[in-house]
């Protein structure tokens, strides 16, 4: 049954993969759009340095960068949560966080923090946490007011409250938010490498730029694609693991 619900899925893939050949072979420069299967040799051509040096070096930058947005991101959810004076002063910063453009704060960071690995972080950072924030703090305002209500009036407390009807209610939203961070962080790693970096997959897809190697260019940015998919896939199953009482609406 799971499969022919990927059917869908595998057909569109191959239609784009035809579409993106017959477009390549119809430009003929392989230097502006390389065709799927120059990319693909491109790919085995370049596997050590990328499976050894520069997928390593990104996969690195984003889980920190991930896994500090989504402690920070929880954080900021839940202290809003529970003090409206908190949402209040915070909401309006960490919207205003998002209209920074990227390319323009990430060379200050390298000044800050040089080409160590704490300046891609930050970008990354910047970038992830805002939709976990946003996307927790919207779960836990979910909880019916009614229920609440209930609960304190049998004695609950704010820590009870939190556990027994306010958790349960955000996780849904809390996998949600990991799904849509993990492609960002790896999008502000791949960012913050382009600008400034001495290893990872957006600094090796820079020099192939500079060389006009299309296929190249492309091979890092394929890789990156098909590692987002699977972990984002590996979290969708913990997820149906995790919340089951899903299945049974």
């Amino acid at each position: 049954m799971k499969n022919k619900l990927n059917l869908p899925s595998l057909i569109l893939t191959f239609i784009l993969l035809i579409a993106w050949e017959c477009i390549a072979l119809g430009i003929n420069a392989t230097y502006i759009l390389p065709t799927p299967i120059e990319v693909i040799k491109k790919l085995w051509e370049l596997r050590v340095p990328l499976f050894k040096v520069h997928l390593p070096a990104t996969m690195g930058v984003t889980l920190i960068g991930l896994a500090i947005s989504i402690v920070l991101g929880v954080l900021l959810a839940v202290l809003m949560d529970a003090f409206p004076k908190a949402e209040k002063a915070l909401y309006p910063i960490i919207i205003a966080s998002q209209t920074i453009p990227t390319t323009a704060i990430a060379p200050l960071f390298i000044l800050w923090f040089g080409y160590s690995i704490w300046s891609k972080v930050l970008v990354t950072i910047l970038i992830t946490f805002f939709p976990i924030t946003i996307t927790v703090f919207d779960g836990l305002k979910t909880a019916k007011r009614e229920m609440e209500e209930m609960l304190v009036t049998y004695g609950a407390s704010k820590k009870d409250i939190f556990f027994t009807l306010k958790l349960p209610s955000a996780l849904p939203n809390f996998f949600s938010a990991i799904k849509m961070a993990i492609p960002l962080s790896v999008i502000g790693a791949a960012i913050a490498e382009w600008l400034g970096a001495q290893s990872g997959l957006g600094y090796f897809s820079k020099r192939m730029m500079t060389q006009l190697d299309g296929a190249g260019v492309f091979a890092p940015v394929v890789l990156l694609s098909v590692v987002a998919m699977i972990v984002v896939q590996i979290i969708t199953i913990v997820e149906r693991n995790v919340i089951t009482w899903r299945k049974e609406i």
